[in-house]
């Protein structure tokens, strides 16, 4: 596997993933009738490439198979330049492959801020707290008429020892 920046050539591959990520994985905390206001289907592809051009996007990328030669999209993420980590999606059939894990120290290495913060749904909540998140707040969001509970949640950068000065000013 491969992690990569985004391309636009990406977009589609990544939104079907999107898709059909939320309606598979997230199926056992959410109602169909919740999946299908998170995810309908109906991306404004315009719009979700201009946020993936602007935050730092990667993708997770398994090589090109032998018979296709295409290459399949397993996994992305991205992240804004204040840490708001905003999607973070890993393929149905790659889940537990520590995808999303590589996928957020990544970004939280490149993406110079003093806190992570992430809007993370009943699903993820977890995996989130396994990394050092805390939740701040557990909210009820509308999407499309329909509420969805989801659990804003923050991680503070922490330093290495190596990079902390001594207190003595050594």
């Amino acid at each position: 596997m491969e992690i990569r920046t985004y391309r636009q050539e990406d977009l589609k591959e990544i939104a079907a993933l999107f898709y059909n990520t939320v309606h598979t994985v997230n199926a056992a905390d959410y109602t169909e009738q919740q999946l299908d206001a998170w995810a309908d289907g109906n991306i404004d592809y315009a719009a979700w490439n201009q946020s993936l051009q602007e935050h730092m996007t990667l993708a997770a990328v398994m090589p090109p198979e032998k018979e296709s030669g295409i290459e399949q999209i397993v996994g992305f993420a991205d992240m804004d330049s204040t840490g708001y980590l905003d999607r973070l999606y890993v393929h149905k059939d790659f889940q537990r492959h520590r995808i999303a894990s590589e996928l957020c120290d990544r970004l939280e290495q490149a993406v110079d801020a003093e806190n992570f913060t992430t809007h993370a749904s009943i699903t993820a909540k977890p995996f989130f707290e396994k990394r050092g998140y805390k939740v701040v707040r557990e909210q009820q969001v509308e999407r499309k008429g329909i509420l969805l509970t989801n659990y804003v949640m923050k991680k503070v950068r922490t330093v290495p020892e190596e990079e902390k000065g001594s207190e003595d000013g050594c």
